[in-house]
């Protein structure tokens, strides 16, 4: 396990336990937190409906401030808008298309002044705010659902611009700021068909979103990352292992030197010299004219040679004619018919 010391070794095992703890301690954990927000955000906008509008002292007493089991609950609120303290929120995306959203003040009958989210109109001409309809004067009605504020995250400043009041988030304190006057926590959106509306905010979507798998999937990846890491050090040491004793003997143990080869060369350039006297001594003898009346009488080559053997085999005896008289002229012809033309 030392090779676990070596540099390259180190930062791998670092790296794949880091990224097990960041999916285990952060990125699932936060993908959890998401799901479960969208669930009460689900609930929440279900619940609203289940439930007729109250006037907005009965969700929200004065002086205090919207809390998450009031969001999205339809409130009724009387009293008049306030043209002149109006803003408007910047980067804002409606159905998948810029826009800004309109904040106007609206004092209440009890004096309250709340912060009404009359919707939204698209950028005009140089990405500027158009021009939409100013809120209209008077006592009225309207029902709009509880919001709490918002907040940037960047903590931007609020600034004017083509004649109106810009903001960075939806926020009845910002709001309040720039107006100069206190404005109570939270704000209302406008339902449809409502004084002062523009274009009506769309409700979030109901759907529980992809947030659940995500967090499984970290969770599996953290998981994948540790087998890994030991399938990965299990096979460097099956790798490095010592051999079994078995093959350090095999290994280890000595050839025996079973001495030089017999060469058999000798042999066989004695069988071939031996064969070769053999036939000169018959060309001999038919020079001579002695040769025996019958092919058993004649000499024959060796039949067996053995290659392998690694001595040398012992020339044959010279042959010798055996004695006879004279044969008659009639051999002398016998030969020649044999052999084809005689060689003496």
């Amino acid at each position: 396990m030392r090779f676990l010391f070596k540099p390259g070794w180190v930062a791998f095992v670092l790296v794949v336990i880091a990224f097990a703890v960041a999916c285990y301690t952060l990125l699932a954990p936060w993908q959890f937190r998401r799901n479960a927000e969208q669930a009460a955000q689900n609930q929440e906008i279900t619940a609203s409906f289940a439930h007729p509008p109250q006037p907005l002292g009965e969700l929200v007493p004065p002086g205090g401030a919207p809390v998450e089991s009031v969001r999205w609950r339809q409130a009724v609120l009387r009293g008049e808008y306030l043209p002149a303290d109006e803003a408007v929120v910047r980067l804002r995306t409606v159905l998948a298309s810029p826009a800004f959203e309109v904040l106007t003040a609206f004092r209440t009958d009890d004096g309250r002044v709340v912060a009404i989210d009359r919707g939204y109109v698209r950028p005009g001409e140089g990405r500027q705010v158009a021009i939409f309809p100013p809120a209209p004067t008077g006592t009225m009605t309207l029902t709009g659902r509880i919001q709490l504020d918002e907040s940037d995250p960047q903590h931007r400043a609020s600034f004017t611009s083509g004649g109106h009041r810009q903001l960075y988030a939806a926020s009845s304190q910002l709001l309040g700021q720039e107006i100069g006057q206190p404005v109570a926590p939270g704000y209302l959106q406008l339902v449809d068909n409502q004084p002062g509306g523009l274009g009506v905010l769309p409700l979030p979507d109901t759907d529980s979103g992809p947030f659940l798998s995500y967090a499984w999937q970290w969770l599996t990846f953290g998981a994948m990352a540790l087998f890994g890491l030991g399938y990965f050090i299990r096979l460097e040491i099956l790798q490095r292992r010592a051999p079994a004793d078995g093959e350090e003997e095999l290994e280890e143990a000595p050839v025996a030197d079973p001495g030089p080869r017999p060469r058999s060369g000798g042999v066989v350039r004695g069988a071939f010299a031996s064969v070769r006297a053999e036939r000169a001594s018959i060309r001999q003898a038919l020079r001579d004219g002695d040769r025996p009346d019958t092919p058993a009488d004649w000499p024959q080559p060796p039949a067996h040679t053995d290659l392998d053997t690694p001595t040398e085999r012992p020339e044959p005896p010279a042959h010798t004619a055996p004695e006879r008289p004279e044969s008659p002229a009639p051999a002398r012809d016998h030969l020649v018919d044999r052999y084809g033309k005689a060689r003496f």
